[in-house]
């Protein structure tokens, strides 16, 4: 029986320039019956994403590239997209991180969440020397230039986050644009993001306010008073870091239940909790059951990857523990969404099987265009053993020239037509696992897709 493309990879197939060739060994579209096999897959079948921080400089590690591709369609920059690494002069934008993951994030399929417009945090020190005059026009500024750069790209905008404090006042938070535009600042945030993209969701995003208190009421009031006035909120992110002297509280889906009942969107946005084994495993299954019983939760995120890039590590508190590996609370969290490691998707991750000999699958993806010339991917995944090397031929339309290779050693065949490409550092790879190689061609007028054929492993 052929293996079943999960569906983030279904959706990944629509970049893809009509007339690749599948060949044996290649992954092909079937059993639509099976349970999901990962996070992202399983979520879909319950109509949510289930997503992952990504940080842009752990992308080119290939098992926490691997297990992200597998696992997650749904991505949140974890710092790139936040004031101080994309405006750190004013009026001066750089978007090169965050890019790199929107890229990545596009070529695979995934959904992106936009993380965060207007934040007291990681401001460069030029926003807070700004009077109020100035402050309002850069705040403005920023909400319009950052959106509008990646505008049909986000399907989520955290556009404040964190601007209340903490405790039993329910108060707004000291922070710049508290002191100097007072609470219209909010407000005013979410109208400019509405008039730059009227199709992104725009969220208020905040932690501790997972279950009712001062703080989740101050928001709620916020969140109700603006509906009632047609300020342009369509969702609340809870951010949901839990551990043992801040456990998931025993209100949590009523309190989410009461921001959707005033008609909007809830998501998770930034989900870890501390501890290990079956305790671990029940607290996430109480988050995502919370989730699933709301109709208008509409998708939860993890606060990273792996335990070992977690802002909380020495807490252990996500899924994948620092070798990658899938924990009890991958398990608890695959089942609570209705999959089962055996319903055909991708493992991701964690397998750590042996031998050398063994199969391996290669699926493509056109990951830039241009006139004139594309990029394309091929990325190569171990089967249910391990592998110590991998060869896999591509063939180009006669009239296209390869002008450059990267992550492989092409041995050319019949002209310029045919590669054979083999690994150059990145051949041995466990059961599971995933690397990629990829390829420049300028088309010289024929736009044509290559074809991929089997991967051979040994």
């Amino acid at each position: 029986m052929a293996k079943k493309i999960p569906a983030r990879a279904r959706r990944a197939l629509s970049v893809l320039t009509a007339g690749v060739l599948a060949a044996a060994g290649v992954v092909s579209l079937a059993g639509t019956a099976e349970a999901a096999g990962t996070l992202g897959d399983a979520a879909a079948a319950k109509g949510r994403y289930f997503g992952t921080a990504v940080a842009a400089n752990h992308l080119g590690e290939a098992p926490y590239a691997s297990t992200l591709d597998a696992q997650f369609d749904s991505v949140t920059p974890e710092n790139e997209m936040k004031w101080d690494a994309v405006e750190g002069s004013r009026n001066s934008f750089t978007f090169t991180a965050a890019d790199q993951i929107v890229s990545h994030a596009q070529s695979k399929g995934m959904k992106v969440r936009g993380h965060t417009l207007v934040w007291h945090s990681q401001l460069p020190g030029w926003v807070g020397g700004l009077g109020a005059t100035d402050l309002r026009a850069a705040m403005n500024n920023h909400i319009t230039q950052v959106m509008t750069h990646y505008k049909g790209k986000i399907h989520s905008w955290d556009v404040v986050n964190e601007a209340f404090q903490d405790g039993n006042s329910g108060a707004r938070r000291s922070s710049p644009f508290q002191d100097k535009l007072g609470d219209g600042f909010i407000e005013e945030a979410f109208r400019t993001a509405r008039t730059v993209d009227p199709t992104a969701k725009l969220c208020y995003n905040d932690y501790n306010t997972d279950g009712r208190n001062a703080k989740s009421d101050a928001v709620y009031a916020m969140a109700k008073d603006f509906k009632q006035r047609g300020v342009p909120i369509d969702c609340v992110g809870f951010q949901s870091h839990f551990n043992s002297n801040s456990p998931v509280p025993s209100d949590y889906r009523a309190n989410l239940q009461r921001f959707a009942d005033l008609g909007l969107d809830v998501q998770i946005t930034e989900l870890d909790i501390e501890g290990s084994g079956s305790a671990q495993a029940a607290n996430y299954t109480s988050v995502v059951n919370a989730c699933l019983a709301v109709t208008r939760c509409t998708g939860l995120t993890v606060w990273g990857v792996t335990d070992k890039y977690s802002w909380r590590s020495s807490g252990t508190p996500l899924l994948f523990d620092g070798d990658y590996n899938k924990k009890p609370a991958y398990d608890a969290v695959l089942a609570a969404l209705g999959g089962t490691p055996d319903g055909g998707g991708d493992d991701g991750g964690g397998d750590n099987g042996g031998g050398n000999t063994g199969s391996c699958t290669a699926t493509y993806t056109q990951t830039a265009t241009w006139n004139g010339g594309y990029n394309g991917e091929v990325t190569v995944k171990a089967g249910s053993s391990g592998i110590t090397t991998w060869s896999v031929p591509v063939t180009v339309p006669s009239s296209q020239q390869v002008s450059a290779l990267w992550n492989g050693a092409p041995t050319w065949n019949a002209g310029n037509t045919v590669m054979t490409v083999k690994p150059t550092y990145n051949g041995t790879l466990a059961a599971g696992a995933s690397t990629s190689f990829g390829f420049t061609v300028m088309t010289n007028g024929n736009t044509s897709a290559p074809a991929v054929g089997a991967c051979t492993a040994s």
